[in-house]
C-alpha cells in the first residue's frame, strides 16, 4: 500500500520509451522549423547556392547547397544541421539541385556524422560497419534512408561522396523524434561471449556502441542500451536480420568480473535532473541461469565536478522463479536530483542480460531529498518509500527539533495522516466500484493483472476507462499489482511456430479441389497466426453469418467464402492498386471492355505537369507529387482548385509504368472510372489524365498542407503556452472540425456503395483552411511503411486500422470502414503522436482480432485520449463492436459530431 501511494504521489510528466519504427516525424527543414542560422556548411559555390537552400522538396535560391568548386574523391565538404536539441535520429531524406529543369547536380552517396555536444564528431555506420549511405540518382527524386542503428544526436553532418571529379548538391529532411530522455553517454563493462552447452555461441556485447574502448569497458557513448530495439524472452534470437545469436542484449557472467558480483554502470545526462524513476529491460530465462538483477544501488552527483553524494537510493528486486519472459524492471529514484548516477547491478544467477534502459524524471529540478539516518540497504529502502513525500517537512533523524516547532510539527504529521486516510477510502471505494460495474481486468496467462506494455506511461487496459497517451503525459490513477514490473504481453507459443500450427490442422475429409483452395488463400498465414489454437481449430464464416467452429458443416470453401451479402468481399492481395495506392472496392463496376473512349476526364498536356517528388510506388507504377502549369485555367469554370493567380498548383499524379501488364493498365483505367465519379467537397477528386500516351496519367488533387498525420504530429494542442512560444498548434475545436468533415466524406462514399479499405490520417490531405478531403495514396508511401503489414511479399494489409473480420476473413464493407474511421478519430486526438497499438507487434495486433471474434471478453481496446471528450470516445468504442450491425454508420457519425463542432 506504501508503494502504491508512493507511485501516485510521485505521478510525473515522464516520457516513455521511444520505438524507432513509428519516431519517423520530419523536424524541419522542409517547413522552416530549422531556422537558416542553424543551417551551415563548410563552403558554398554562391550566395545562392547556400546551406539555408539545403531544404527538401524546396527550391529558394539557386534550388540547393552546392559546395564551392568541383568536388574530388578526396575532399570533405558538409552540410552541418543544428536540431537544437537531443533528437532520436531514424530516416534521412536527400534531393539534388533541380531548380525547374535548370540544375542537374547531386550527390550518388554521402557520409553521415554527429555530434551530441558539437565537440566530439562520431561516424555512423550501419550494422554491418559500412559508413557510406545511399545518395540520390537524379536530381528531383528524394532517397529516403533508414538509420539502422538509429542514433542519439544534436548536430548533424552531411558529407558528399564521389569517386570523380564533379559538381554535387544536396537538398535534406531529416526524420526522427526528440530525445527527452536526456542520456547522452552511458559506460559499463564490455559484453561476453556466452558458450552454453547444446546451443549456439552468444555475443552478448554492445555492437553499436559510439564511445571508446578502453581496458574492457565501454566509456563515454551510447549504443544498444538505448536503440529502442527490446530483446526477446529467448536471447538467442533477435530482432535483426543476418546477426548472431544475443545480438540484441548486453550481457556479463558473474564470476567474469571477480568477487565483486555487481555490474557497475554511469550515465550522464544532458542536464541537472529531477530523477523519478529507472527502467531497466533484463533478460530473465533462468532456466538458461540468466535472470534479472538481485538489487541495485545507485548514487548520484549534481554536477560533473562533484563527488558522489553519500546516501545512494537501494532497490531489492521480487524474482520471478516462474515466468522466463524477459521484462522491464522499475528502479524507484525518489526525485533524487543529479547529472550523472552510478547504479550496481547485483547478480541474482550466473548471468545478467539488458537490452535497454532509460530514465524518467521531472521538469523541475527541486532540491535532492536525502533518504532519512543510516540504516541498512532493505530497510533504507522501506523507509525511502514510505516517507519521501513528507521528508521535506521531517527533522533530521539526528537532530532533535526545536520545542517551539513542536505543535507545528504535530499539525502537519496529523494533517498528513489525515489524507493518507483519505486517501486509503478513495482507493477502496474505488475498488468496490469497480467490482460492482464488472470492470475489473480480466485474467491474462493466469494472472489478474493490467496489461502494461514497454514503456511507463503506455498502459492498455482490457475494458477499463481511458488512460493517457505515452508522451509528455503524467500517468493517472492506475497502478499495476506490483509497479515494479511493466508485463510484456506475451503471444501463446503456438503463435511463434507456424510449422507447429501445420501439423495441428485437422483431417479435411472434403475434396483435394476444396483444400487447394484454403491453402492457396493469403489469408492462410494470417490463420495459422490467429485462429488454428480456437477449440477446433478452424475459423468460418457459415451460413451468411460468423459462428463458432464446426468442421463437420463447413467446408474450407466457406470458411472464407460466407453466403453474406458484402459485395466487397475480394481477394485480399488486390488491394492495393497498381500504383501502390489503395483501391476503393466498388458493387458492379464492369470493367472487362473498359477503353480510353470510356473515360470522360479531359486530357491534359503531358508537358505542363514539373515532377516534384516521388510519394511512392507500387509494382506497375508510381505516384508522383507534381506542380501542374495552368491547370485553373485548364478546367475552366467550376474548377475545384482554388485561384491562383496564374500559378503553377500542386497535384497528385499516379503514372502507369510502360512495361505494365494489359491486367494492371485495364485495373488502372477501372481505378480512372471509380476516381472520376467521386464528387464531394471532402473527397479527393480526379481532374484530369493523361493517356493519349504511354505511360498512362491520371492527374487528381493534393493539398498544400501534406497529409494530416504529419500536420498534426507536428503541433500541439492550442494553449497560452503554445502562443507564447510561437509552437504550431491546433484547437479542440480545429480537431472536431477534421473529424466531421471526414465523416461527411465517407458518409458519401457510402452513400455509393464505395468502401474505401485504407481510411488513416495518413489518407486525409488539408488544406491552409484545415479543409480536409479523403485520399488514397498513403499506402504507396515508404513514409508510412510501418503501418503496413506485409503478407509473404505479395500484399500490405493496414492491420492496425482494420476491423477483425476483415483481418480474418477478408471481408470489406461500410462497417470495416467505421471501424478504421473510429481508429482514424483516435489518431486525430491523440495527435498522430503515437501508432494505434504501438506497444504490440504485427502478431499480437493479428492475435487481438481473434479475441474480437471469440468475444470471450479478453480483446484489447485503445484507450481514450486524454482531448478526446467523454461522449466522443464512447463513438469510438460503437466503432468497434464486435458485432457487425452494432456499428453506426456514416450518417450516423455525422449527425453524432456535428453538434460537438456547434459547441
Amino acid at each position: 500500500m506504501h508503494l502504491f501511494l508512493l507511485l501516485i504521489l510521485q505521478a510525473t510528466a515522464a516520457f516513455g520509451q521511444i520505438d524507432p519504427a513509428h519516431c519517423r516525424y520530419a523536424l524541419g527543414m522542409e517547413d522552416g522549423r530549422i531556422k537558416d542560422d542553424d543551417i551551415t556548411a563548410s563552403s558554398q559555390w554562391y550566395e545562392t547556392t547556400g546551406p539555408q537552400y539545403a531544404r527538401l522538396n524546396r527550391e529558394e535560391g539557386d534550388g540547393a547547397w552546392c559546395p564551392e568548386g568541383q568536388m574530388e574523391p578526396s575532399d570533405s565538404q558538409y552540410l552541418q544541421v543544428d536540431l537544437g536539441k537531443l533528437t532520436f535520429l531514424t530516416v534521412v531524406g536527400t534531393q539534388g539541385r533541380y531548380a525547374r529543369y535548370s540544375g542537374n547536380e547531386f550527390a550518388r552517396a554521402y557520409h553521415l556524422n554527429y555530434s551530441r555536444d558539437g565537440l566530439q564528431w562520431k561516424s555512423w555506420r550501419n550494422r554491418l560497419g559500412n559508413t557510406v549511405m545511399e545518395g540520390n540518382k537524379n536530381a528531383y527524386t528524394s532517397v529516403i534512408n533508414d538509420l539502422h542503428p538509429p542514433i542519439i544526436t544534436r548536430y548533424v553532418r552531411l558529407i558528399p561522396v564521389t569517386r570523380l571529379s564533379t559538381t554535387v548538391c544536396m537538398r535534406v529532411e531529416l526524420y526522427g523524434c526528440p530525445w527527452e530522455d536526456g542520456l547522452i553517454s552511458y559506460s559499463a563493462p564490455e559484453g561476453q561471449l556466452m558458450m552454453p552447452p547444446g546451443y549456439p555461441i552468444a555475443s552478448l556485447n554492445d555492437s553499436t556502441y559510439d564511445g571508446a574502448h578502453e581496458r574492457r569497458r565501454l566509456l563515454g557513448g551510447l549504443g544498444q542500451l538505448t536503440d529502442g530495439v527490446i530483446g526477446l524472452d529467448d536471447f538467442l534470437l533477435t530482432r535483426q536480420y543476418h546477426v548472431w545469436p544475443g545480438y540484441d542484449y548486453l550481457g556479463w557472467r558473474n564470476d567474469s568480473l571477480g568477487s565483486q558480483g555487481f555490474v557497475e554502470m554511469e550515465f550522464v545526462f544532458d542536464r541537472q535532473r529531477n530523477f523519478t524513476s529507472m527502467k531497466v529491460h533484463s533478460n530473465n530465462m533462468f532456466p538458461r541461469g540468466v535472470k534479472i538483477f538481485s538489487s541495485v544501488s545507485c548514487w548520484f552527483k549534481p554536477r560533473l565536478i562533484a563527488d558522489w553524494e553519500a546516501e545512494p537510493v537501494a532497490f531489492k528486486t521480487v524474482l520471478d522463479d516462474r515466468n522466463p519472459s524477459a521484462r522491464y524492471v522499475t528502479v524507484p529514484l525518489n526525485r533524487r536530483t543529479a547529472k550523472s548516477l552510478r547504479c550496481r547491478f547485483y547478480f541474482a544467477d550466473v548471468w545478467m542480460m539488458f537490452s535497454e534502459i532509460f530514465f524518467q524524471s521531472e521538469d523541475t529540478v527541486l532540491p535532492t531529498l536525502m533518504p532519512l539516518g543510516s540504516t541498512s540497504p532493505a530497510v533504507k529502502k522501506d523507509s525511502t518509500m514510505s516517507t519521501t513525500p513528507m521528508t521535506a517537512a521531517n527533522p533530521s533523524a539526528s537532530e532533535p527539533p526545536d520545542d517551539g516547532n513542536t505543535p507545528i510539527l504535530i499539525g502537519c504529521l496529523v494533517t498528513i495522516i489525515l489524507l493518507l486516510v483519505v486517501i486509503i477510502f478513495l482507493i477502496l471505494w474505488c475498488q468496490y466500484v469497480c467490482k460492482v460495474l464488472e470492470k475489473a481486468p480480466r485474467r491474462i496467462l493466469d494472472e489478474e493483472v493490467t496489461v502494461r506494455l514497454s514503456s511507463c506511461s503506455d498502459t492498455i487496459i482490457l475494458q477499463t476507462p481511458p488512460v493517457p497517451p505515452r508522451s509528455g503525459h503524467a500517468p493517472t490513477g492506475t497502478a499495476n499489482t506490483d509497479p515494479h514490473y511493466e508485463r510484456v504481453f506475451l503471444l501463446d507459443p503456438q503463435y511463434q511456430n507456424p510449422a507447429v500450427l501445420r501439423n495441428k490442422l485437422p483431417e479435411l475429409s472434403q475434396s483435394a479441389e476444396a483444400s487447394a483452395l484454403l491453402l492457396s488463400n493469403p489469408l492462410y498465414d494470417l490463420l495459422l497466426l490467429t485462429s488454428c489454437h480456437m477449440t477446433s481449430g478452424w475459423l468460418r464464416a457459415c451460413g451468411g453469418g460468423y459462428a463458432e467452429p464446426d468442421v463437420t458443416q463447413c467446408t474450407p470453401h466457406q470458411c472464407f467464402h460466407s453466403n453474406a451479402p458484402h459485395y466487397a468481399e475480394t481477394d485480399i492481395v488486390r488491394l492495393q492498386g497498381v500504383t501502390g495506392s489503395n483501391m476503393y472496392a466498388v458493387p458492379a463496376l464492369t470493367v472487362d471492355s473498359l477503353t480510353r473512349k470510356d473515360i470522360s476526364a479531359a486530357e491534359f498536356p503531358r508537358q505542363q505537369l514539373i515532377f516534384r517528388e516521388k510519394l511512392g510506388e507500387g509494382q506497375f507504377g508510381e505516384v508522383h507529387l507534381c506542380e501542374a502549369e495552368g491547370l485553373p485555367e485548364f478546367l475552366g469554370e467550376g474548377s475545384p482548385l482554388p485561384d491562383r493567380d496564374g500559378r503553377s498548383v500542386l497535384v497528385a499524379v499516379k503514372q502507369l509504368r510502360a512495361d505494365a501488364t494489359s491486367q494492371a493498365r485495364n485495373d488502372f483505367l477501372k481505378e480512372i472510372k471509380i476516381m472520376s465519379r467521386l464528387n464531394d467537397p471532402n473527397i479527393i477528386r480526379l481532374l484530369c489524365v493523361c493517356v493519349s500516351s504511354d505511360p498512362l496519367c491520371m492527374v487528381t488533387e493534393y493539398m498544400e498542407n501534406g497529409d494530416l498525420n504529419m500536420f498534426l504530429s507536428q503541433r500541439e494542442i492550442e494553449s497560452t503556452l503554445t502562443h507564447a512560444n510561437n509552437i504550431p498548434s491546433v484547437s479542440l475545436s480545429d480537431l472536431l472540425h477534421m473529424s466531421v468533415q471526414i465523416s461527411s466524406g465517407m458518409k458519401y462514399l457510402a452513400s455509393l456503395n464505395f468502401v474505401h479499405r485504407d481510411l488513416a490520417t495518413r489518407n486525409c490531405l488539408l488544406d491552409r483552411r484545415l479543409t480536409i478531403k479523403i485520399a488514397d495514396f498513403g499506402m504507396s508511401r515508404n513514409l508510412y511503411s510501418s503501418d503496413y503489414y506485409r503478407i509473404q511479399g505479395r500484399a500490405v494489409l493496414p492491420i492496425r486500422w482494420m476491423a477483425w473480420e476483415s483481418i480474418l476473413l477478408g471481408k470489406f464493407t461500410t462497417a470495416s470502414d467505421v471501424w478504421a474511421f473510429g481508429v482514424t478519430l483516435w489518431e486525430i486526438f491523440t495527435l498522430c503522436k503515437e501508432q494505434p497499438y504501438s506497444l504490440l507487434s504485427d502478431e499480437q495486433v493479428i492475435e487481438n482480432t481473434g479475441e474480437f471474434f471469440r468475444n470471450q471478453g479478453r480483446q484489447i481496446f485503445l484507450y481514450g485520449p486524454p482531448l478526446c471528450p467523454p461522449s466522443l470516445f464512447e463513438l469510438m468504442m460503437c466503432c468497434w463492436s464486435r458485432d457487425i450491425p452494432d456499428r453506426p454508420t456514416f450518417e450516423g457519425l455525422y449527425e453524432a459530431l456535428r453538434p460537438h463542432v456547434n459547441q
